[in-house]
């Protein structure tokens, strides 16, 4: 319970817990950057790390020069990338040995057949419009190794979304950070973030009870 009362607080106040980061960690914030996003989007068992605030917080920081905002951007985009290719792998090799396992705290099978639905409903820009949704942007790429997908189409994909959400997220916290109604309601920006990028996946949960 701690564990969770600690991961929204940092969410939802990640501006202030990354400048500290910052702070204590100086160079090596950049490292724990890109494994935070590479995690995010890299193993099946952490869809819970956060990934547009971040992007959007790094970028903020970026313009008031607590970051260096280009080098972020290139490691961010090349975490994003890799990570959704270690993924791909993870479910090509083992996606059938976790698929026999039980449902668990780290792994839940619901969220897989959610993303195999929306697979399946898109094909491959699925691997791009999952970058923009929380839990399948984590289980997409997952799932197109499960399902065999070519490689070098998937790589296609993997590439242009990686590239459209680190850029959309980052750039618009550069753009839009610093402006004093945004910097000063810090933490309600965050909460509308997250919760405009959860909707989409709400709308379909909300049809089925209505229905």
């Amino acid at each position: 319970m701690e564990l969770i009362t600690g991961l929204i607080d940092f969410i939802l106040h990640i501006d202030k817990h990354l400048v500290e980061i910052i702070k204590d960690y100086g160079t090596w914030t950049y490292l724990i950057l890109f494994m935070i996003i590479f995690s995010e989007t890299g193993f099946v068992v952490t869809p819970f790390l956060p990934g547009d605030s971040l992007l959007f917080v790094i970028g903020a920081l970026g313009a008031s020069q607590a970051l260096n905002f280009k080098l972020a951007l290139l490691l961010l985009i090349i975490a994003a990338i890799a990570g959704n290719t270690v993924n791909y792998f993870i479910g090509r090799m083992l996606g059938h040995k976790l698929l026999a396992m039980k449902s668990s705290r780290f792994f839940k099978k619901e969220y897989l057949y959610k993303t195999q639905a929306f697979y399946e409903k898109h094909g491959g820009k699925a691997i791009i419009l999952s970058r923009f949704l929380p839990i399948i942007r984590t289980f997409a790429p997952f799932v197109a190794g499960l399902g065999k997908m070519n490689f070098a189409k998937f790589c296609f994909f993997n590439i242009i979304g990686g590239l459209a959400w680190v850029l959309l997220f980052m750039f618009a916290g550069l753009f839009f950070g610093n402006i004093p109604v945004v910097k000063n309601n810090f933490t309600y920006v965050i909460f509308g973030i997250i919760f405009v990028s959860v909707l989409p996946t709400l709308f379909p949960y909300i049809r089925s009870k209505l229905k």
